[in-house]
């Protein structure tokens, strides 16, 4: 089901997330509508059963489908130049969808090692549980990869750039890799978001999203969606979501549309304090290391100004004395606020040798870059001078 204006090719991105996927009742409201239902009515019961065929437009559960959550898939389509997409409950639903929508028992998964902790025990713990192998993988080296792959392999899952070590992955490179092997590629493209990163376009056959980090962008809900062409979602996706019940609320949907309309001003202000902040940081005395895609020090920057159009609103330093310098920069902080969302209009700081990923190992954080020292920042939207200023105060506790 389609509702794109037939204008959408000549229209700037910033209008489509505005007007995309408009479905407008006999009312004729300005806002999306929020259809608050749980099932819907048939004229005849010839129509509910063509309806359960798929031999008549319409809805029938919002456990399937909802006119609120379509606008949001089509506008997230949109965004993304996917053909279609279905919305779910969280990002993990999206992931988890995904994955175990594609394979088997007997199937075999390959992965980069580098992944946010829940993603990585989908496929390293979930999986497996129903015969699925799985072979995890330094993301950034291309022969690891091929190397991986074996009779059985059916799927790719990367997220680049990485949860929190900001690692870069070569997506058009590893798809080839897959597509030769006769496996789809599925990639996580939170942290680049869908404005500065088209996975799709690389070669991708599906992209992920935690709508809850910067669609939402200002910690209000949970949802996630699952974007690739029709043949992808219908194949693997449509019939696990309908059966299991991942179904984000339509509530969320909505809020997830009026998110969508300030995505651009927020990613974008978000994304050039974060560039002010990384190159400050980067020189001061008690940052050991920092990583940002967007400064040209970036130990893959040749590949970022091929693949992304933009840095990113997150950025990762290393401070000195490990956890115990991490967790008093932390304590100092007075502006930017412990959590473990990121995303947010409202800077936020979170350790993740403690938090995201603290059921690895130490030599398991350490092959996924994840040191005692290392600080994930999530930039907001204060300005620029009040978060430095912050973060000097808290540096100098370090």
């Amino acid at each position: 089901m389609t509702h794109r204006s037939p204008l959408a090719q000549k229209l700037h991105l910033d209008t489509r997330l505005v007007h995309d996927g408009q479905l407008r009742s006999p009312f004729g409201e300005t806002s999306e509508a929020l259809f608050l239902t749980q099932g819907f009515i048939y004229d005849t019961a010839e129509s509910a059963e063509a309806r359960f065929l798929n031999e008549e437009p319409g809805y029938s559960y919002t456990r399937y489908s909802n006119p609120t959550t379509t606008m949001f898939e089509e506008r997230m389509a949109s965004l993304e130049g996917a053909e279609t997409g279905r919305a779910t409950a969280t990002g993990m639903a999206a992931v988890t969808a995904a994955m175990m929508g594609q394979v088997k028992a007997g199937d075999h998964v390959v992965a980069a090692r580098a992944l946010f902790g829940s993603c990585r025990w989908v496929v390293e713990d979930l999986l497996p549980r129903f015969g699925v192998g799985c072979t995890l993988v330094d993301g950034s080296n291309l022969d690891e990869w091929r190397q991986a792959v074996t009779p059985a392999t059916k799927a790719f899952l990367l997220e680049t750039p990485s949860n929190p070590s900001l690692e870069i992955i070569d997506i058009a490179a590893v798809a080839e890799i897959a597509h030769a092997a006769g496996a789809t590629l599925t990639v996580d493209n939170v942290f680049a978001t869908p404005l500065f990163q088209r996975p799709l376009a690389l070669g991708a056959d599906c992209v992920v999203y935690s709508a809850t980090k910067h669609i939402d962008g200002q910690g209000r809900c949970l949802g996630g969606i699952i974007l690739a062409s029709v043949d992808f979602i219908e194949t693997h996706v449509q019939q696990f979501l309908r059966m299991t019940g991942p179904s984000i609320s339509p509530f969320n949907a909505w809020v997830l549309l009026k998110g969508l309309e300030t995505l651009p001003i927020r990613v974008e202000r978000q994304t050039a304090t974060a560039g002010f902040l990384a190159d400050y940081l980067a020189g001061h005395d008690k940052v050991a290391r920092l990583t940002y895609p967007g400064r040209a020090d970036h130990p893959q920057a040749d590949l970022i100004a091929r693949q992304m159009t933009g840095g990113s609103t997150m950025l990762a330093l290393e401070v000195e004395n490990g956890r115990a310098g991490a967790f008093r920069f932390l304590n100092a902080l007075a502006l930017i606020r412990i959590s473990n969302n990121l995303g947010d209009a409202k800077s936020l700081v979170t350790h993740p040798a403690t938090t995201t990923h603290q059921r690895f190992t130490e030599e398991q954080r350490a092959e996924m870059g994840i040191r005692d020292g290392l600080v994930r920042l999530s930039i907001g939207l204060e300005h620029r001078d009040d978060l430095m200023a912050d973060l000097e105060r808290a540096l100098a506790e370090v």
